[in-house]
């Protein structure tokens, strides 16, 4: 059964912060806030748990789209290739924040998403995830996790959460109410900027 972990977004605890890094180098999925809805995620480095969170998902791992969240632009810059400067200074304008940008992927990718041409990536304003990254070193892989009912789609309350994926996955973060808008994905590999959803980031304030 899944932890579940309590951590105050406004001063997240060192302690925890730490549990929840442990869970995730030794091959562990949790679940946890990020500054749209709560997402499921693992360590990219961490074949075990790709394998796992694949299963989760009723996928195959070589098909997975996942997106990484990264903790700054350095970890960003690993995955993708070198961006123009207008590319860059448009990414720059919008993260930290709740976008995902579809750029080209890079040698660097991990084994398990060599086949990628692309990645989608993230750079979050949650304190709690940015403190996990930050202990941990590399990205974490995210999808969101979505509500059975279709007018709700988004659960927003952890101990909703929690009952619902207690057996599947192996530490569930209680960060407070979440979300119930995803994020704005935009696809950079293209002519000209192209928004493929339109989510909680405000695309006419960065374009």
């Amino acid at each position: 059964m899944a932890e579940f972990v309590k951590i105050y977004p406004e001063n997240p605890n060192e302690k925890a912060i730490a549990k929840v890094v442990d869970v995730l180098k030794n091959g562990g999925v949790i679940i946890y806030p990020t500054d749209t809805v709560y997402a499921m995620g693992c360590d990219i480095t961490n074949n075990k748990a790709l394998e796992k969170l694949a299963r989760l998902k009723g996928i195959k791992l070589q098909k997975n789209r996942w997106s990484f969240v990264c903790e700054d632009f350095s970890h960003l810059s690993d995955y993708v290739k070198q961006m123009d400067g207008s590319t860059f200074k448009l990414i720059k304008r919008a993260l930290p924040g709740p976008y995902t940008f579809i750029l080209p992927g890079s040698n660097n990718l991990p084994k398990n998403f060599k086949n990628r041409k692309t990645v989608g990536i993230r750079i979050s304003s949650n304190s709690i995830v940015q403190a996990i990254l930050k202990k941990l070193g590399n990205p974490i892989v995210t999808t969101s996790i979505y509500d059975e009912d279709e007018i709700i789609e988004y659960t927003t309350d952890p101990e909703i959460i929690y009952d619902n994926y207690k057996n599947q996955v192996d530490l569930i973060i209680d960060g407070g109410f979440g979300g119930n808008i995803p994020s704005t994905i935009v696809d950079l590999t293209t002519y000209e900027p192209e928004v493929i959803r339109e989510g909680k980031g405000d695309i006419n304030s960065i374009l």
